[in-house]
């Protein structure tokens, strides 16, 4: 039995590769030649699982969300006020932080593509499950929530990044090849429909063990940001609430410990390659001599820290030579291998889920309970209290906090900003020929050579 099921294994592993990757653009995936048939793969729950778990692995090696130089925490960083990158013409992170982007875009085109893979992962999951005649109706449900929180997930990132996009729910590429692209508004109310299904099918409890599988409370963390920025803000507290009292599994931690694999602050997180392996940001971001040989953090960004702010003391690390001083981001400390993993990815954390609520009460009129919630994580930061005082004041004052708070986190920072209006007055002054079409990327030119109906590039490429 056991090596059937790892024969089973290998054939399942090698038929998610050529899935996700057999071609360059989600337009064009086909059936391969060589993958196991789909019924086969969901009549046992072990080869189903590794079918959906390839998905997770694959989140963190590429596309938008990978933590290495070509996913969000960088491009969105060095594209908004967060990162600086060096000026070597081989960056690949240059064009983003000097507002030079183009649709022929690399980096760009391995987001798009790859991100839409792993969308067309999670929706074979979901037909595998329709379809299958053995797996048991829990499992089916376990299954199809986490799939539906992915393809929800990734749609988010695509959204904020290139407007209006196909929302791709079938893995027939007849279908696909054809698809337009949704209007903005559509495309959140399709990532909110798939959250609720997640809501609804997802266990409280924990998967497994760490929190590298979403559960109940990590779709409910992500259905909070999204009627955030839809600017659902009754809806918003009300979920960001649903986290947050349940106070028995998740909680603050205190600063050192925030991105330790162990974490009660943390919701979700993705799990390292291999035992020992930490994280794709920590070997990113991290330098050891000066200048740096890509990316630093903005100086803008670490002289704002308020005094006695312990995220500028833990987080941020300075590297000094005769030619100066430079940062990096210092939230994830193992850039190398360690005799067992001590950091995994944090995508989903409960510090947010406080500011979500912060922000959605001063909108609703409840400045007493805003504060209350900004200053949690300000004095978690060992800050004073907010002297914000009207409704305005303390937006922005958590804005600002966001800043300190979520800084080189998966495109917070740009996120933010594009959605409150500020993204124009923060960047004309920073960013050369800076206008307001700049607030999407272009879509990779390639897609629409493939799919015509895909209409018009994005403004102003």
């Amino acid at each position: 039995m056991k090596t059937l099921f790892n024969t089973y294994k290998s054939l399942l592993l090698f038929f998610a590769s050529c899935l996700a990757f057999s071609c360059d653009s989600f337009v064009e995936v086909e059936q391969p030649q060589s993958q196991l048939p789909s019924s086969a793969v969901f009549e046992d729950y072990s080869t189903a699982t590794a079918a959906l778990t390839d998905i997770y692995s694959n989140i963190r090696d590429k596309g938008i969300l990978t933590g290495s130089a070509f996913g969000i925490s960088n491009t969105a960083g060095c594209y908004a006020d967060e990162i600086t990158s060096t000026q070597n013409p081989s960056n690949s992170s240059l064009p983003f932080y000097n507002n030079s982007l183009l649709p022929s875009n690399t980096t760009i085109a391995s987001q798009w593509n790859g991100t839409y893979n792993q969308i067309y992962s999670a929706n074979a999951v979901l037909e595998g499950c329709e379809k299958s005649k053995v797996l048991t109706d829990i499992q089916k449900k376990q299954l199809k929530g986490e799939s539906y929180f992915v393809r929800a997930l990734l749609h988010f990132y695509l959204v904020n990044l290139f407007g209006d996009i196909p929302y791709i729910i079938t893995t027939d590429y007849k279908t696909n090849s054809t698809m337009s692209r949704t209007p903005v508004e559509h495309v959140y109310q399709k990532i909110t429909s798939d959250l609720e299904n997640a809501v609804s099918l997802l266990p409280v409890n924990q998967i497994v063990p760490q929190k590298v599988r979403p559960n109940k409370t990590a779709a409910e963390a992500l259905l909070a940001r999204i009627y955030l920025f839809r600017n659902m803000y009754p809806e918003a507290s009300n979920m960001a609430s649903a986290v947050l009292n349940q106070s028995g599994t998740y909680n603050l931690e205190s600063i050192e410990n925030v991105f330790l694999i162990s974490s009660k602050e943390t919701i979700w997180q993705l799990q390292s390659g291999a035992a020992g392996l930490n994280t794709l940001q920590a070997s990113f971001f991290t330098f050891s001599s000066a200048p740096p040989p890509l990316v630093s953090l903005n100086n803008d960004l670490v002289n704002k820290f308020p005094t006695g702010d312990l995220r500028k003391t833990k987080w941020v690390k300075a590297v000094s030579s005769s030619a100066g001083t430079w940062y990096h981001a210092y939230k994830y400390k193992e850039n190398n291998a360690t005799s067992t993993s001590k950091e995994y990815a944090v995508l989903l954390r409960l510090a947010e889920q406080y500011l979500i609520r912060s922000e959605a009460r001063a909108f609703q009129g409840d400045l007493i309970g805003a504060k209350e919630d900004l200053n949690l994580i300000r004095r978690r930061a060992g800050l004073s209290d907010t002297p914000a005082l009207s409704k305005d004041e303390i937006i922005n004052a958590v804005l600002e906090e966001r800043r300190w708070e979520l800084f080189t986190e998966y495109g917070h920072r740009f996120m933010d900003l594009k959605r409150l209006g500020k993204l124009d007055s923060t960047l004309n002054s920073l960013k050369q020929g800076w206008n307001t079409d700049d607030r999407l990327f272009p879509i990779p030119q390639t897609e629409f050579s493939t799919n015509p109906n895909l209409g018009n590039q994005n403004p102003g490429y």
